[in-house]
């Protein structure tokens, strides 16, 4: 008995089964490839920057995203918690129209009397 001839040509070969993968699959690998490299450029450019200077830009990066989340109460599920008990503490996104809308806290001033 010799080997099938015939079954080897009728199977499909890589390069058919390669363009039957869709382009949007190719350029998501593609867009991978390339944020790593980016990524890996940038890492070794922070590493030449000074320690002091970096920690700077990390602290003020995070604490403007912290902002954002006390304002927006966009945190995540598990920051909730600790959310709840400092939040109220700092404005909120809607709390200027909330006092715009209800009525003033003051109290009229009383009419001077009439002198006889």
């Amino acid at each position: 008995m010799g080997f099938p001839y015939p079954l080897l040509a009728a199977a499909a070969t890589t390069l058919d089964r390669i363009e039957k993968i869709p382009m949007a699959f190719w350029l998501r690998i593609g867009a991978a490839v390339l944020a790593v490299i980016v990524i890996y450029i940038a890492l070794r450019a922070v590493l030449k920057i000074n320690k002091f200077v970096l920690g700077g830009a990390a602290f003020i990066g995070a604490g403007l995203i912290w902002f954002n989340w006390i304002y927006h109460r966009n945190e995540p599920k598990f920051l909730t918690p600790v959310m709840n008990r400092i939040a109220p503490f700092f404005p909120a996104a809607g709390a200027y129209q909330t006092k715009q809308a209800g009525t003033p806290d003051i109290a009229p001033t009383p009419k001077p009397k009439p002198k006889r």
